[in-house]
């Protein structure tokens, strides 16, 4: 991993060209910001190591695609074999590679690709990095279908079957992996997610976002989308029990409402919200734009992410980036994450959620527009440089086999 010193240790000769399948925002927003924030941070402090070639469907929204498009060196490419209904798993599975998109990469001249939620083969004739963000559907399996939790592990499976290259995002996840797969001998690298949002969307007046929206000055914010896993439920019973105690907060929350493992998931939470009458205590913002999403992290009194799973939050590290205050459920990835920059509460724990959050509402200082910290060009090299690492000896790996 990059060891502060400034010099990646990866081989001097000409940018790699990586495959990437693109994330939609409106299914993953974690996986979205994930996919920007790193090829920002890949032009910004490793420029002519990689050139990112995001490959998307033919339907995906050209606004949604934009910004990528205007981070230098990266190419946007729209072809259907990336389509959503396109079945490649299969292909892949029984004949060893997914054609379709083999093909689409040897037409851009891709060097190695980015596997994240699709297995294109172990015939694929290029170098893969596989990237498996989490195991939550071994640590949450009841979350999942009997369908959606075997497809994610066949995958995983048949990636580690293949001897890919392995990344992973936290340390916390490091161990999970271990634990769940104790003979893979895969080559595995940890690369921590860092966040440096670009200008363009930190250009919305706070002040005017938050007229926009109708919230109070003070307000805590919760920008996750409504997965199941996500655990919002915890927040509303906080909130009722605040309600009951003649305690009157608000907490503004943001993201989108698809939950593929439960259709009427949001519109039940929802339901929560007006039966219990807190609808004044929690707000349902939408799928607000990301220069809103930061104008409003910067200007809350604390983030709340209760999720009961995570493999390395992009809440977080947002927040860390502007020091917002925290307030986290006890999950070891959100230890390494924030360390004693929190508060922390038991999954389950509402009273203790509760507590907190009276807590900062009586503490917090004068409203104010929190800016991005300094020396946290540190923190986003070290993940760009050891992203181009983790590239870099994928191929070399691969190049050795061949």
């Amino acid at each position: 991993m990059y060891d502060g010193s400034g010099i990646a240790p990866v081989a001097e000769q000409g940018p790699r060209r990586v495959a990437f399948t693109y994330i939609s925002r409106r299914r993953w927003a974690g996986g979205y910001n994930y996919q920007l924030n790193l090829f920002a941070a890949l032009a910004r402090h490793c420029p002519g190591k990689i050139v990112p070639v995001l490959f998307a469907g033919t339907s995906e929204p050209a606004a949604e695609l934009a910004p990528f498009s205007k981070i230098s060196g990266v190419e946007v490419v729209q072809a259907g074999a990336f389509d959503r209904q396109y079945a490649g798993l299969a292909a892949a599975l029984v004949t060893g590679i997914d054609r379709k998109a083999a093909d689409a990469f040897e037409t851009k001249s891709i060097d190695v690709v980015f596997e994240n939620a699709r297995f294109f083969g172990w015939r694929l004739p290029v170098p893969a990095l596989a990237w498996f963000p989490d195991f939550q559907h071994r640590k949450l399996p009841g979350l999942f279908s009997p369908v959606a939790r075997w497809r994610r592990e066949l995958g995983f499976r048949a990636q580690i079957a293949s001897h890919r290259s392995i990344l992973l995002s936290s340390e916390s996840a490091l161990a999970d992996f271990r634990a769940a797969y104790p003979g893979a001998s895969n080559p595995v690298a940890v690369a921590r997610f860092a966040t440096e949002p670009s200008p363009d969307l930190l250009t919305a007046d706070a002040a005017a976002v938050i007229a926009e929206h109708r919230l109070p000055e003070k307000f805590f914010y919760l920008p996750n989308q409504f997965y199941r896993h996500k655990n919002h439920l915890l927040v509303i019973n906080a909130l009722t029990i605040l309600k009951q105690r003649g305690v009157d907060v608000v907490v503004a929350a943001s993201g989108s409402t698809e939950e593929p493992r439960k259709s009427d998931y949001f519109s039940g939470l929802m339901r929560e919200v007006a039966d219990r009458g807190i609808q004044a205590n929690f707000r349902y913002l939408g799928l607000i734009p990301l220069p809103h999403v930061y104008a409003l992290l910067c200007s809350s009194m604390a983030l709340i992410n209760p999720s009961r799973f995570e493999g390395w939050s992009t809440t977080v590290e947002e927040a860390k980036s502007f020091g917002v205050p925290m307030i986290l459920s006890d999950l070891a990835v959100h230890r390494e994450q924030a360390g004693a920059g929190a508060r922390y509460f038991e999954v389950d724990n509402a009273e203790a959620l509760a507590g907190h959050l009276v807590a900062v509402a009586q503490s917090a200082e004068p409203p104010a527009v929190r800016n991005l910290l300094p020396g946290l060009d540190k923190r986003v090299a070290a993940f760009a440089l050891d992203f181009v690492a983790a590239v870099e000896k994928c191929a070399d790996l691969f190049g050795r086999r061949s």
